[in-house]
């Protein structure tokens, strides 16, 4: 088999980090965040860089990362829920690797983030309308750049990662 750089997509909540750490470590590969990249770049964190940027500025960031992530070796990438929302990020993620897309309901993503006061999008009032109108958006986004889709809301993660390796050996 051989490997390409793995980049998973989804909404939050969908198991991307969590999920891609243990995917990378079965197969042997370094892990990246595209957040936690964007922020020990800037040296600030996500919340700051929306205040300060706007999401325009992060997203610009993000797309910065993705660019570099080509000229490094294969690796297991989890990306930012909206990086689908920027073209430029798309061809990116399509032309450069095999791309999982984590799917997972908002009843879900509710359940995920409830205790979350990190994530810019949900320091609302009615967190489910939020993730319901982000759905709307950006699942025919995901559907399109991805090559495999996974749903993560029953599913355990042990068994998702055997299927994705398997998929992977294909």
């Amino acid at each position: 088999m051989q490997l390409r750089t793995i980049y998973l997509v989804g909404p939050m909540g969908a198991g991307k980090t969590t999920l891609g750490r243990m995917l990378a470590k079965e197969l042997d590969l370094p892990f990246l965040d595209t957040d936690t990249e964007v922020e020990q770049r800037c040296g600030a964190d996500i919340a700051w860089i929306f205040e300060r940027e706007g999401e325009e500025g992060f997203r610009i960031r993000e797309e910065a990362v993705l660019r570099d992530v080509r000229s490094l070796s294969p690796r297991v990438v989890a990306t930012g829920g909206g990086i689908v929302t920027r073209e430029a990020c798309r061809s990116l993620i399509r032309s450069h690797g095999f791309v999982v897309f984590l799917q997972v309901g908002v009843a879900t993503q509710i359940r995920r983030t409830a205790r979350d006061k990190k994530r810019p999008l949900l320091q609302c009032a009615d967190r489910s309308r939020v993730l319901a109108e982000l759905h709307h958006v950006r699942d025919p986004l995901y559907r399109q750049v991805a090559d495999h889709i996974v749903s993560t809301d029953v599913t355990p993660f042990r068994d998702i990662i055997r299927a994705l390796v398997h998929r992977l050996q294909r």
